[in-house]
């Protein structure tokens, strides 16, 4: 039957994405008014990205690399714009609110869209949807910055709605939005989420695939399940600049297998093709903490809360040291008591999902709720990480690419998406005609049961079965012996009153429940009345972590960082060299990379050989290392704590001629054989990857930059013999060309991570320029995934007209 326009439907969807830019803009409210919210992730991102953001505003064109940061290193995962990423285009114009709220309104219309394909109506997907966004996990991490896997995340629901299409055979729209939604998810590039999220794809669709052969109708999933495929290789294709660019650096970054095979003081190493077991698993989510999903301050709730001066705390340091400070310390109490290292909030999905979701296991029939099921069940035992190590260790081992991702704890995304989902699904039986009252009464029971009994346990005997004890509760306790009798206190009474809070929300929807299945109040109000409850639920708990507080006027969020005197004197120095900040952690420092050329910086995935020098010499304060980076400058901290700048007379410039060279073999004996060695004479060469020629010395040579861009450096050099150099830039095979006089000659790794070149006798120009080829190829294979799609899309919609 052909198909007409709805004009209403239309305009209910309008309606519906007008609502969701209100809600979104009055949540950050402050936007309104040209505030900007702070995130300590994007501050360390805005240093690390401003040589790049200065270069493109100057020049009208991407460097894709950066000196700024641990010596240099390529900007694909700092700030990149490709060519051809028209899905970058698209995704702006679905992104047009004003950050953050760009984002919750995306968790908003993700959500909607999968429900609506999943034939909710409009005024339960829009309750649903809003209650969904205001997670507690997806608002905290815009609190903190984590903006790419907020951006991942909001694009899932939309995948997933795509696949559902094709699974319900509306092949034309389903594999359009599979496709471009797929797209969007990996342009939103946080590859860790969108490996978890295929974990999801992979068990709803292995119970469809099972349900499928059950029926004995194996031809009907062939064409799904090979047209899902299809989209997302094209959703790869539209992002191969990307994709290529963040795998072959992937190879060089502390993500890929070391070459070492011995510790920095010389023991047997941990041989791993990722990272190390200790470094995934460190945030791992503990078994009990696990109840946080309906009982948000179970174990303490966040690192640091707001008590306020009813609490135990401020009531005991009052007469230790006085109610102004009591007053002052008690707005940042350490109520958390987990394992954790840092929890910025507990990952709250809304005790009334978590009660839909159970009766949605006993009422909902079918496929999906099997496979949402066992995503969640799965995301769960892999969040506990070391704590179930068993299983971890398993991935670890031996699921491909599974050792390239830290934080394991994030993997409840999955859970944190498929509860809610099956949760609506339940409310959607409940207030169906189909399904019987019984029915509905059995499974709410059962709920009850599971529900209030976790509840009431963990409310009204925690206090004897928990001990409150934090990690760092010890400290605290020598500072004020006694601190921590008052912090046990604080830690019962708010997982007390946060236990009475979800009992009595999910008496509420009990309460509502039960009237709309006895017909005691009609279909609507139920709807207005559950929608309130969800949200209130959702959001006021995360409303606790983030608000208002959160904000800044613009120019001090886009201009995090203000120039100390230490920085000011250095940048009187108009010279290309680069700052060591030793008054901090230098590799966990953007804000150095903000005004300099920094020999540290700050990125989940550094360069790998880099990260190894500093374990293997920097740390042992290896001067020779400090000066073969070109390091003129250190910033210190002074007496009274001020940074100050000291100048490095014995920095080696930005290039050099050797003359003795250090043949080595192998890795071990090239990080080693620095250990005692003259950067300024000797040069560490591992022979068995490059043939050096050997040189002579000329006394009288001279060598200089003489221009410098992120991307192309320009030296003269003038010699009466044959020389050989090492230059003060990072060795990066993948981009970096040199040119001699216009002609490409080679040039080869020296003293584990910089660059040295054999140059003739004479008076010569060398240009050193970043020409990487993924880009290129990348570019082009992006074309052929639009022509793809395009392609695939007129033959589907052909095909299906011919049909008709």
């Amino acid at each position: 039957m052909k198909k007409t326009f709805n004009v209403k439907q239309v305009a209910v969807y309008i309606g519906v994405i007008i609502a969701f830019s209100i809600v979104a803009l009055f949540y950050f409210k402050p936007v309104l008014k040209g505030y900007k919210i702070f995130q300590s992730d994007i501050a360390q991102f805005r240093g690390m990205s401003k040589e790049l953001k200065d270069y493109r505003e100057q020049n009208g064109k991407e460097a894709f690399w950066t000196d700024a940061a641990f010596g240099g290193m390529p900007s694909y995962q700092l700030s990149t714009y490709y060519p051809n990423d028209y899905i970058k285009k698209l995704d702006g114009v679905i992104r047009f609110l004003p950050r953050p709220a760009d984002y919750l309104f995306l968790y908003f219309l993700g959500f909607f869209v999968l429900l609506t394909v999943l034939k909710f109506d409009w005024k339960l997907a829009l309750i649903g949807s809003l209650a969904f966004g205001f997670s507690t996990y997806f608002i905290i991490i815009l609190g903190v910055g984590h903006n790419a896997k907020a951006h991942a995340i909001g694009y899932i629901p939309l995948v997933l709605a795509g696949v559902l299409l094709l699974f319900q055979k509306r092949f034309v729209l389903g594999f359009v939005l599979t496709a471009i939604a797929t797209s969007l998810e990996m342009q939103a590039s946080h590859p860790q989420m969108t490996y978890y999220m295929l974990f999801m794809l992979l068990f709803v669709g292995l119970f469809f695939v099972l349900e499928q052969l059950k029926k004995g109708t194996i031809k009907s999933f062939i064409k799904p399940i090979s047209l899902v495929v299809l989209a997302m290789v094209i959703g790869l294709l539209t992002n191969a600049q990307s994709l290529l660019a963040t795998k072959e650096y992937a190879a060089h970054s502390t993500r890929s297998k070391s070459e070492l095979t011995v510790t920095p003081d010389g023991k047997p190493k941990e041989v791993t093709t990722g990272l190390s077991k200790d470094y995934i698993t460190e945030y791992s989510y503990g078994i009990l903490e696990t109840f946080n999903l309906m009982l948000p301050r179970l174990v303490g709730g966040a690192n640091n809360e707001d008590l306020g001066t009813d609490s135990n705390t401020y009531q005991f340091l009052a007469s230790k040291i006085g109610a102004g400070q009591a007053a002052q310390f008690s707005k940042s109490v350490p109520t958390y008591w987990g394992n954790q290292p840092i929890v910025a909030a507990p990952a709250y999905i809304g005790v009334v999902f978590v009660f839909l979701f159970f009766i949605g296991c006993f009422l909902v029939k079918g496929w999906i709720k099997k496979g949402l099921i066992a995503a969640t069940i799965f995301s769960i035992l892999l969040s506990w990480g070391k704590n179930f190590g068993f299983l971890t260790d398993l991935f670890i081992d031996y699921m491909p690419m599974y050792n390239k991702f830290r934080a394991v704890s994030s993997i409840q995304v999955i859970a944190e998406i498929c509860i809610p989902l099956l949760g609506m699904l339940a409310l959607k039986e409940l207030f169906s005609d189909t399904v019987s009252k019984q029915e509905k009464i059995e499974s709410a029971k059962i709920a009850i049961i599971i529900v209030v009994g976790i509840l009431i346990i963990f409310t009204f005997f925690g206090g004897m079965l928990f001990s409150f004890s934090g990690l760092n509760d010890g400290y605290y306790n020598q500072q004020i012996p006694g601190f921590s009798g008052a912090l046990k206190a604080d830690r019962k009474a708010i997982l007390f009153a946060d236990g009475i809070r979800s009992i009595v929300l999910v008496a509420l929807t009990v309460g509502v429940l039960w009237m709309l299945v006895n017909a005691k109040i009609k279909k609507q109000y139920g709807i207005l009345v559950l929608g309130a409850i969800l949200l209130f639920d959702t959001l006021t708990i995360a409303k606790r972590y983030v608000n208002d507080d959160n904000f800044l006027p613009a120019n001090k969020v886009e201009k995090p960082f203000s120039p100390s005197s230490a920085d000011k004197q250095i940048l009187q120095d108009k010279g290309h060299y680069r700052v060591a900040n030793f008054s901090g952690n230098f590799m966990n420092d953007g804000a150095t990379s903000y005004y300099h050329k920094s020999i540290g910086g700050y990125h989940a995935a550094k360069p790998r050989r880099y990260q190894e020098l500093v374990d293997y010499q920097l740390s042992k304060n290896n001067m020779q290392i400090i000066n073969m980076l070109n390091t003129k400058y250190f910033i210190v901290s002074s007496e009274d704590g001020a940074p100050q700048a000291q100048k490095n007379p014995d920095a080696n410039g930005n290039a050099w001629f050797v003359n003795n060279i250090i043949s080595v073999d192998n890795a071990d004996d090239e990080i080693f054989a620095l250990t005692n060695f003259d950067s300024k004479k000797d040069v560490v060469i591992n022979t068995q990857d490059f043939k050096v020629q050997p040189t002579e010395v000329d006394s009288t040579a001279t060598i200089q930059l003489i221009s410098y861009e992120p991307n192309e450096l320009v030296y003269d050099y003038q010699s009466e013999k044959a020389q050989l150099v090492v230059f003060s830039e990072m060795y990066y095979q993948p981009g970096w060309n040199a040119y001699v006089d216009g002609e490409l000659t080679p040039h080869y790794r020296a003293d584990y991570v910089l660059r040295a070149m054999n140059v003739q006798a004479g008076k010569h120009k060398i240009v050193f320029k970043f020409e990487p080829k993924v880009i290129q190829q990348g570019s082009k294979l992006s074309l052929v995934g639009y022509g793809l799609l395009i392609i695939v899309s007129g033959i589907l919609i052909f095909t299906l007209r011919k049909k008709d």
